[in-house]
């Protein structure tokens, strides 16, 4: 039976005690943070506390440098971890490599109990069971060799396994699907400790919940299957288990499958999607618009408002609201989201966050020219890169100008020269070299040559810029200021004249 969580809380004084456990095997993944960001918003909604909590069990799929991308990830998106590897907290320590005598005692404890077993099968008669199997068709699984053997701890290298009924069913009492039931018969008995003597996440994971007494488990999707195995620990412990919510799976952007944990990115059309979230503060996105996309991936907000912050989230938020289907990653949104929270900045405060983008590209920045250039590209900057590449030319003393791009317009490489060097005697001339001079006198020029105004004007702005599209041209101009355009106008006519 499905209980709304809000009632649930309500008849009990239990605190609430969430947690974000990834494991350092690879940098975070957007599916990762929205797991953690629904934890997260669960946590300030009830006042509760949000448990940061590394599972680095498996140290064959380590990845160096994991675990800090995770932890400066989710400061990025700004959620704060109350308990954690580098906070502290009453149930320290957070790093489960660290806790791995805890696991070894409730291993034995279960194992003396009857509820698991030790098996020493080698790697070549599983893997001589998982090829019969294979080819008879079979469902693949452990075959139970040694569950009545009543192996001792003294046999060498082994495994322990638990005993999962034979018959019968297992129900978890999901707080998004329901109730998902399970026929024990089609479960397996899966390992909860490793040769090397750590965990499986199995074992350590239904441990540390217990012991740091988290009240709620929000996790993915990828965990149900197992789910039967783990509220049978808990009945095998005796333990009461946490009220749980597997997290619906995000989709591709066409919705045809699930996005690789793996990836950094990965081309789907004529979309690169960012997988990531390491990718993501490298391409320029706000980490508030970026809170925001996540919020909307699986949940919504209602009366059809897709702009807004955690703190107007906070108290609209249920967990059985979330909507249980695989979830679409509405990629194509991002860009636009992404640019309202841009345009919302000060110019100064665009300044500051573009220009790391710039002087990553290798460029040096005069503010002064920097604050003069946010107004032009404001409204048309859509991730903070973009900005490289619409004003880049505006910090270099010189560009590099293609010739037929010059020739784009009307007219032929004499005629444009010609133009040019016009251009070069009226800008070169005026007293005031301000925007408004600059295009009152150059329309006039137009008309004198004979010229469309459309083609004049572009070929002053490839020579100026090194692009046919820019921010509005005379303002360029007078940013990059009367020498160095001047000097790139005359480049320009040389090359025309060559």
């Amino acid at each position: 039976m499905l209980f709304f969580m809000e009632d649930v809380l309500a008849q009990s004084n239990k605190q609430v005690r969430v947690r974000f456990a990834p494991s350092p095997t690879g940098f975070l993944h957007i599916g990762g943070a929205r797991t953690a960001l629904f934890n997260w918003m669960f946590a300030r909604k009830h006042n509760g506390v949000f448990i940061l909590r590394i599972e680095d069990t498996d140290q064959n799929r380590f990845v160096p440098g994991a675990e800090d991308d995770i932890k400066a990830s989710l400061r990025w998106l700004g959620m704060e971890w109350q308990e954690g590897p580098d906070v502290g907290g009453p149930h320290a320590p957070y790093h489960q490599s660290q806790r791995s005598d805890l696991y070894r005692q409730w291993a034995d404890w279960l194992v003396e109990q009857g509820h698991a077993y030790r098996c020493d099968c080698s790697p070549e008669r599983l893997a001589g069971i998982r090829a019969q199997q294979e080819a008879a068709k079979h469902k693949p699984g452990y075959d139970r060799h040694c569950r009545e053997r009543a192996l001792g701890k003294d046999i060498g290298p082994h495994v322990v396994r638990f005993k999962m009924p034979r018959e019968g069913e297992t129900t978890v009492d999901d707080l998004i699907r329901g109730d998902v039931t399970f026929q024990n018969v089609d479960l397996e008995d899966l390992v909860l400790l490793k040769s090397d003597g750590l965990p499986t996440y199995h074992l350590a994971n239904v441990v540390d919940d217990h012991w740091m007494e988290i009240s709620h488990i929000m996790r993915a999707d990828e965990w149900l299957s197992t789910a039967p195995l783990h509220r049978r620990l808990y009945l095998a412990f005796g333990w009461d288990m946490p009220a749980i919510a597997h997290l619906p799976v995000i989709l591709s952007p066409s919705g045809k499958g699930k996005l690789s944990k793996r990836d950094q990115a990965f081309q789907e059309g004529n979309l690169r999607v960012l997988v990531q979230m390491r990718e993501y503060v490298k391409a320029g996105y706000m980490p508030e618009a970026m809170v925001n996309f996540l919020m909307n991936v699986g949940w919504s907000y209602g009366e059809d408002r897709e702009i807004f912050t955690p703190e107007e989230a906070f108290p609209r938020f249920r967990v059985e609201d979330i909507n249980p289907a695989g979830t679409r990653l509405p990629f194509e949104k991002l860009d636009w989201l992404n640019g309202v929270y841009i345009r919302a900045l000060s110019p100064d405060d665009l300044a500051a966050k573009i220009k790391p983008y710039l002087t990553g590209a290798g460029l040096v920045v005069d503010d002064d020219r920097l604050r003069r250039v946010v107004p032009l590209i404001h409204e048309r900057v859509k991730i903070l890169s973009d900005a490289v590449a619409m004003a880049d030319f505006i910090f270099k003393d010189s560009i590099e100008v293609d010739r037929d791009t010059l020739l784009s317009g009307a007219g032929s490489a004499a005629e444009m020269a010609k133009a040019l060097r016009a251009a070069l005697v009226t800008l070169g001339g005026l007293a005031d070299f301000s925007h408004t001079a600059q295009e009152e006198a150059m329309r006039a020029l137009a008309d004198q040559l004979g010229l469309k105004v459309k083609d004049f004007f572009g070929a002053v702005r490839v020579a100026v810029t090194g692009r046919k599209v820019s921010p509005p041209l005379f303002e360029t101009m007078e940013i990059v200021g009367r020498e160095r355009s001047l000097a790139r106008i005359e480049a320009a006519a040389k090359l025309l004249e060559q």
